[in-house]
């Protein structure tokens, strides 16, 4: 008997005839003979709803109370899903992330976890019982408060409980078939993959890819775990997201690349395209070009506990020996990163700051383009003859990110989607879920 570890959305369990149809899917996997573990999130919306309702109370919410209040969305639908389970004839038991020991620093709002004692799950599974467990919270011995993982944080929870229990497998139920080349709601001829590396994963997810969290999918490939995109509303075989290093995914490529009809082989060189609307740009103008004043400034930002995404300093100007550095941050932390650079800004002697929230990032990832010429070209290209204006670029080894207007973001996304290859025959089917 193996062990599969479960998890399902929001879009998943959005009211009582969701969770009842998602108990009857659990039940399957234990009629197959499997240990199993569910983690959930919140019904629907409703963790953004909270999250209203506490800002129309106060603008700016305590953040222990913010993550008391947010946390009972999790133990609804995971007191709901036992409920649904049991009246099926199936034994089952709900836990909060405490009581299934996933215990995290301090932090509200954005915990890491630092370790996981599934001690009550495992007595739970002995006991013959379906074990349902409340993602995106955890518990702080340091502070002795309950915590949240923040966005993503479900997928965060089933991953690490995945590892701890040394499950066979860790199934991520969502709204659509698995992983597309893009996001179905922004390119509607997105294809199914059937399976990508846990690095091409990885690359999606920071650049805006919601399918799956960039945590979650950091945990699984530190931990090995593999992981297995699903939908709750069909039975197609889904996504699955495996671990190999280079050398295994040249080899798995030379088996299945294909030959053209004149003699080349065709290999997959572009495994999907990410969209991202939850960014803003930074600029700081007028920064001496001197040493030591870019390091002041993301001192700063660090210092307000923000995550800086892409990077670009301009040429300093020799008349006046002034230079502009841009960055991209969660929108969510603007207004604290330049309240907190406008206090610091006669020590580090910039001119003046601007701010940005109507971007859109771009990103492109493959493995192949290790090894593969003309990526970039075709990438710009294609955006070109769409009429794209280009305003940051970013690389990796497989990745080529670019900041674009917002309203233009769906237009770049569809315009690229299509140059390389990527759509598919028909539309793609998204089943639930508002993409809020």
């Amino acid at each position: 008997m193996s062990l599969i570890v479960q998890k399902f959305g929001g879009s998943s369990v959005a009211d009582a005839e969701s969770i009842k149809r998602v108990a009857k899917r659990i039940i399957e996997t234990r009629k197959a003979g499997h240990d199993v573990v569910v983690v959930v999130s919140a019904m629907g919306d409703t963790t953004d709803e909270l999250a209203d309702l506490a800002h129309q109370v106060t603008p700016m919410p305590d953040p222990r109370e913010f993550d008391m209040l947010l946390t009972s969305g999790e133990r609804i639908s995971m007191a709901l899903l036992a409920m649904a389970i049991r009246s099926q004839g199936y034994s089952a038991q709900s836990f909060t992330g405490s009581q299934a020991g996933m215990i995290t620093d301090s932090r509200h709002g954005a915990a890491r976890i630092v370790d996981v004692t599934p001690g009550r799950i495992l007595d739970s599974l002995r006991e013959g019982n379906i074990a349902i467990v409340a993602g995106f919270q955890g518990f702080s011995r340091e502070s002795r408060d309950i915590t949240t993982l923040g966005r993503g944080g479900s997928d965060t929870t089933a991953v690490a409980l995945a590892a701890a229990l040394d499950a066979a497998v860790c199934e991520i139920y969502t709204d659509v078939d698995g992983i597309f080349t893009s996001d179905p709601r922004v390119v509607p001829m997105a294809r199914k993959i059937d399976r990508i590396t846990s690095e091409e994963m990885l690359e999606l997810a920071a650049a805006g890819a919601k399918v799956l969290h960039i945590r979650a999918v950091e945990y699984a490939r530190r931990h090995g775990v593999t992981l297995h995109v699903r939908s709750s509303f069909s039975n197609a075989e889904g996504t699955l997201v495996i671990n190999e290093t280079a050398e295994q995914y040249a080899a798995r490529i030379a088996r299945e690349s294909t030959t053209s009809e004149d003699g080349t082989v065709e290999e997959p060189i572009i495994s999907g395209i990410a969209t991202d609307l939850s960014e803003a740009k930074i600029t700081v103008v007028g920064v001496p070009d001197v040493r030591g004043k870019a390091a002041a400034i993301f001192n700063v930002v660090a210092g307000a506990g923000a995550n800086v995404d892409m990077i670009v300093q301009n040429v300093s100007a020799a008349a006046t020996g002034l230079t502009d550095i841009s960055f991209t941050l969660p929108k969510a932390d603007g207004q604290k990163v330049i309240a907190a650079l406008t206090a610091d800004q006669p020590v580090i002697g910039f001119q003046s700051l601007q701010y940005d929230d109507q971007i859109g990032k771009l990103a492109l990832v493959g493995a192949g383009m290790r090894t593969n010429t003309g990526v970039s070209a075709n990438f710009f290209e294609a955006l070109s003859i769409a009429g794209i204006n280009i305003e940051m670029i970013s690389t990796s080894e497989i990745r080529i990110s670019v900041v674009t207007r917002a309203d233009s973001l769906q237009t770049a996304a569809q315009a690229v989607h299509t140059a390389f290859g990527l759509d598919g025959d028909a539309e793609a089917v998204v089943y639930a879920g508002t993409g809020r």
